[in-house]
């Protein structure tokens, strides 16, 4: 299992209020079966949202921004709701998964055949966590919880930019 550095402990009744909020993305890590899946939804929906309002040439660059930002208040949120929860590497804790889908997002053209190329690519690398990926999962806290995502982002990003230069 993930991120053997949290000690596991009872959940606490003390619920942080802005790390459950970013950790569950605005409540999609609540949602069943499979909030992971929700969280990267999540983040597709934002990016063609942004994609609609920002010119082409500047959604590169704001994807980066934004998966950057996920990335790092994930990390103490997810910190905060893996302590809270009593749990290492708690499935409603989906920041990680938006990030790790902005990543894979970054150069895509926007459009729905490539953000679904990109969610399936990514969700593939998040679930099969191939080398190093599985490796991260094991850096403390929601370091490992974050950057393990974000490493199958990157993995996504590099084989969807492949995939587009064939096609």
């Amino acid at each position: 299992m993930a991120n053997s550095n949290i000690q596991t402990h009872p959940p606490s009744e003390k619920k942080t209020f802005w790390a459950w909020l970013i950790g569950t993305f605005f409540g999609a890590g609540l949602l069943k079966p499979g909030p992971g899946t929700y969280g990267s939804a999540a983040a597709i929906v934002l990016w063609l949202t942004a994609a609609q309002t920002l010119h082409p040439a500047h959604l590169p660059l704001y994807t980066a921004l934004a998966a950057i930002a996920a990335t790092l208040i994930g990390i103490p949120a997810a910190t905060i709701v893996a302590r809270e929860s009593g749990r290492e590497d708690p499935g409603h804790v989906v920041i990680d998964e938006v990030a790790g889908q902005l990543f894979a997002l970054i150069f895509c053209p926007p459009d729905w055949a490539h953000a679904i190329l990109a969610f399936i690519l990514f969700r593939l690398f998040d679930i099969l966590k191939p080398p190093p990926i599985r490796q991260l999962e094991r850096l403390p806290a929601g370091t490992g919880i974050m950057l393990d995502d974000v490493a199958a982002g990157l993995f996504a990003l590099a084989v969807v930019q492949i995939i587009h230069l064939w096609f």
